[in-house]
């Protein structure tokens, strides 16, 4: 009996450390996955770390990163119309834009810009759009109508123009096919490699337009290459040349009717293509005193175009008169070529005469300056019992 008992209490202490261990790794189990979802503490440079980047993300980009313009036509209460690289409007009637943006600016035409103060133009600015309407519109007012976005960003604010948008709007008129102008005459130069423009506009973009020449008489051709025609912009010649000069206007031809431009003078002007690149040099880097000094500053340029040389040296300082001698030299092998020369004399050299000689030479590209330092040296004294023959007595 006794052995009965003794046995059925070590099992009961068996099954309850059994018990006891089952619920001893249920604990840690529930630690541990409690453990594994907790956040970790985090240090003060962690913290920071974190803060800077949250506080990165909320930083906006800058306006002009933001600012996206839009252009369109206000056709009627509540309807809008988006508009392209053309507009034509009836002369007489109202123009009425607006541009999505905020905030934007405008560029008008020069015409509507001097009639700003007369009330015809108004421009308001809304929370994010700007509306620009232009009353009792005329032939005057063709041209090209701009909306710039701004950039803003604490005190700066100027304009976006790479994000800008545009339309040239036409004003038709049946009696007047050119934007009007006060001149008779409009001088134009042109240069050589650089484009020329005759600007006559047109105001309807029907009319038909050809270059004519008043001496001789005749229509210029126009090919696209040489010479080409926009009715945005006019007449352009890409590559002006000589035989370009003259008298020239444009007509326009529209249904029956029929007018001539502006007269436009070209001149053709030898335009240097650089700026002179002078050289520099002395007779002598070291002159004795009452001896002669020449310098020599040279620069090609191109044949009929005019190289001007002016000089510093050391005797400007006690008012030492400036002695030169400018040449032309035809460079042999290239007739377009020739090379300018200015030489500065300088007599019975004296101690002041000893520095820096600066030539600048300039043509209507630019200046470059150039420069050459001179020694001047002690005369030599006679020894005694010399004569000035050089023999001795």
């Amino acid at each position: 009996m006794r052995l009965l008992m003794g046995t059925e209490s070590k099992w009961r202490l068996w099954l309850s450390a059994i018990f006891l261990l089952a619920v001893i790794c249920e604990l840690e189990a529930k630690i541990e996955t409690t453990s594994t979802t907790k956040k970790p503490k985090l240090g003060r440079t962690t913290i920071k770390r974190q803060r800077a980047e949250t506080d990165r993300a909320k930083i906006k980009p800058t306006a002009a990163a933001q600012t996206k313009a839009s252009l369109t036509q206000v056709v009627g209460r509540g309807l809008f119309k988006k508009v392209g690289e053309t507009l034509s409007v009836q002369t007489g009637d109202t123009l009425s834009l607006r541009c999505r943006g905020k905030p934007v600016q405008w560029s008008v035409p020069p015409n509507v810009e001097e009639d700003e103060d007369e009330g015809r133009l108004m421009i308001t600015q809304q929370e994010k759009f700007s509306s620009l309407t232009l009353v009792n519109t005329t032939v005057a007012d063709t041209g090209e109508y701009t909306c710039y976005p701004m950039y803003r960003e604490d005190r700066d604010c100027r304009r976006v123009y790479n994000k800008a948008v545009k339309v040239f709007i036409f004003f038709p008129d049946p009696r007047e096919l050119f934007v009007p102008s006060s001149n008779h005459y409009e001088m134009i130069q042109l240069r050589r490699n650089w484009p020329a423009v005759l600007p006559c506009q047109v105001t309807s973009p029907e009319a038909k337009v050809t270059l004519h020449r008043e001496f001789p008489p005749g229509e210029v051709p126009v090919d696209g290459t040489e010479i080409s025609f926009n009715n945005r912009k006019g007449f352009t010649i890409h590559r002006p040349q000589l035989h370009h000069a003259g008298v020239m206007q444009c007509v326009a031809l529209l249904g029956n009717l029929r007018q001539s431009s502006t007269k436009y003078i070209l001149i053709y002007v030898n335009y240097p293509i650089a700026p002179p690149a002078p050289v520099i040099k002395a007779s002598s880097s070291s002159v004795t005193v009452g001896d002669n000094l020449r310098v020599t500053c040279a620069a090609a340029g191109e044949r009929d175009v005019l190289i001007e040389f002016n000089w510093e040296y050391p005797g400007q300082q006690i008012g030492r008169p400036l002695y030169t001698e400018e040449t032309r030299i035809p460079v042999s092998g290239d007739a377009s070529q020739q090379q300018f020369q200015s030489v500065l004399q300088v007599d019975e050299v004296r101690d002041v005469d000893q520095g820096t000689y600066t030539c600048t030479a300039q043509n209507l590209q630019g200046a470059k300056s150039v420069s050459t330092t001179v020694k001047v040296l002690a005369k030599a004294k006679a020894k005694k019992g010399s004569r000035s023959d050089g023999r001795s007595q």
